[in-house]
């Protein structure tokens, strides 16, 4: 029996190389013969530029770079020669998890280290790109990550304004002579799992400003200030991008990269199977187990597990998700692709407890031994009165 893993993190958990072991180990402790294919999963957010270069065969580079904060942080992304490209996560040097809960605020936060990244990757000679967008602490409309790539920003008395998200309200206009050059031989392709326009109800400031430390008169600040930014690029470049889905990715960086450097945007997970030729794998298999740390409403909609659902389903493959927890609306998942879910936890448990990255991988195991034991059971020919 061959069997595809392809399982998202358990966020705060454990990593989706690691839950796919854990359910690695669960088959074999069940069937030893198994012939297992495991590819880690993302969807444009903390895990795509290892999903992406592991899967490829690539390699990883370390770089320190600006802070979403200001500082230095040690960010990672990767590198596949053969395809000549780089591959570059927003989180790894402007991401959320970079910051304390209690220092978090999308005014003090920039995307500047984004392009000291892309700028390294130019160096080395990379001009194709794919852009992780999700996990971003930064509310700046990417305008730390272009200034790092030549770009200025004025004021109304033609002083260049700051890198943060404060600075955004103060533009009025853009200076493009000291715009790397190279950029021009350049294509980006953004992986992200998020619609959102740049402004408005369900624009980047009111949807994800709050969980980056926005209270209600940040959010609304925020969204005022790229609205004025949405304009004067709209005068600079003479078209208008704040409308198009995804443009409010990562605090705006959508904007910046669709507006900029004319950039494409792919749903993260998408990009991930394709890159990583899943889709053969999956097709000579004869089960496929997928998940991620909450299975609910919002997993139906588009999640990583849903587009390995629909990959699989294109094949009549049997699919089945592992995952932390399961709420409201994870029938929806069965509806279109996923043919049954189980959660992981074996006894009632705090928060604190279900996230420990030990318990977490027991329970992944022991759930994927029962649910193969199951599946054993029913390939045996057990009779069973009836059909559903």
């Amino acid at each position: 029996m061959k069997t595809v893993i392809a399982i998202d993190s358990f966020k705060e958990s454990v990593s989706s190389a690691q839950a796919a072991q854990a359910v690695k180990a669960g088959l074999l402790s069940v069937c030893p013969d198994m012939e297992t294919h495991i590819f880690q999963l993302a969807d444009g957010g903390e895990g795509t530029v290892d999903a992406i270069t592991t899967g490829c065969g690539g390699e990883f580079v370390y770089r320190d770079v600006v802070s979403c904060s200001g500082g230095t942080v040690r960010a990672k992304y990767g590198v596949i020669r053969s395809r000549g490209t780089a591959v570059i996560e927003v989180a790894s040097a402007a991401g959320l998890s970079l910051i304390p809960v209690s220092e978090r605020n999308p005014l003090n936060a920039t995307s500047y280290g984004v392009g000291e990244l892309i700028l390294d990757a130019m160096e080395q000679g990379y001009r194709r790109f794919i852009i992780g967008l999700g996990g971003s602490a930064t509310n700046d409309g990417g305008i730390g990550m272009l200034q790092a790539l030549g770009y200025r920003f004025l004021d109304c008395d033609g002083r260049c304004v700051g890198r943060f998200g404060r600075d955004v309200e103060r533009i009025a206009t853009v200076d493009f002579s000291g715009r790397d050059a190279r950029l021009d031989a350049c294509s980006f392709l953004l992986a992200s799992d998020v619609n959102n326009p740049l402004c408005g109800e369900t624009g980047a400031s009111e949807i994800f400003g709050p969980q980056k430390g926005a209270d209600v008169g940040m959010v609304a600040r925020l969204d005022k200030s790229l609205e004025s930014y949405a304009k004067v690029t709209q005068r600079a470049l003479g078209k208008d991008v704040s409308h198009i889905p995804g443009a409010g990715a990562a605090g705006g960086l959508g904007f910046a990269f669709m507006a900029y450097l004319n950039a494409k945007m792919s749903p993260g997970v998408d990009t991930v199977i394709e890159m990583t030729n899943m889709e053969q794998a999956i097709a000579q298999s004869d089960l496929v187990i997928t998940g991620e740390g909450r299975l609910d409403r919002q997993t139906s909609m588009g999640k990583a597990p849903m587009g390995i659902a629909r990959l699989a389903k294109k094949h009549r493959k049997l699919v089945v998700a592992i995952a932390g927890c399961v709420s409201d609306g994870a029938e929806e998942c069965n509806r279109i692709g996923i043919d049954a879910y189980f959660p992981v936890l074996q006894t009632p448990v705090s928060l604190g407890e279900a996230l420990e990255i030990d318990r977490t991988l027991e329970n992944i195991t022991k759930t994927a031994r029962q649910l193969f034991r199951l599946i054993d059971a029913v390939a045996e020919g057990h009779e069973i009165e009836g059909k559903c």
